[in-house]
């Protein structure tokens, strides 16, 4: 797992260009959890990232500092072991960031958008106790239509219903 994307050109104000790259289609649930996948449903859609998974200290201490750019299809998701209050910082972080707080089931409980690459600012998940955290380039969930209450599908959010070891995505 490796946080370095190359040096692929920047991202920002391509939305014609999110589309393209992210894929997303109306009421499409995805067939397969794989844990280098995220996929996110919800009323805008379908939005499908790869991601590294950062589920221990080391991984989590690292997360994507020092990233210089992250392709848009692409995405860090932190996992932890048990349910807790989170809170961040883009000690450095070199890109803008969205920050997707999740629970135990997959439902986002909110969203820090456009986090400022180098601030020290301690960015909060809010008072609940929360179980992952998918960061993806900041803007990317407005541009998408991503909102609080839409679900993520990972091996992460296992509710054993499934057979597969994932939280179900509505339909």
């Amino acid at each position: 797992m490796g946080n370095s994307y190359g040096t692929a050109r920047s991202f920002r104000g391509l939305t014609a260009v999110v589309f393209a790259l992210v894929l997303v289609t109306q009421g499409a649930a995805a067939q397969n959890c794989n844990p280098d996948r995220v996929v996110i449903t919800g009323d805008f859609g379908t939005a499908q990232f790869s991601v590294d998974v950062a589920d221990d200290d080391a991984s989590r201490a690292q997360g994507l500092m020092h990233v210089e750019n992250m392709p848009l299809s692409r995405g860090m998701l932190f996992v932890y072991d048990t349910p807790q209050r989170m809170a961040f910082w883009m000690r450095n972080t070199l890109i803008e960031l969205d920050m997707l707080f999740v629970d135990g089931t997959g439902e986002i409980r909110h969203i820090h958008a456009r986090a400022q690459p180098l601030d020290e600012t301690v960015i909060s998940g809010g008072p609940e106790e929360l179980s992952a955290v998918l960061e993806i380039n900041g803007g990317l969930a407005a541009r998408l239509g991503i909102d609080v209450g839409d679900r993520l599908q990972h091996p992460a959010f296992a509710d054993g219903a499934d057979g597969q070891g994932c939280a179900k995505i509505a339909e």
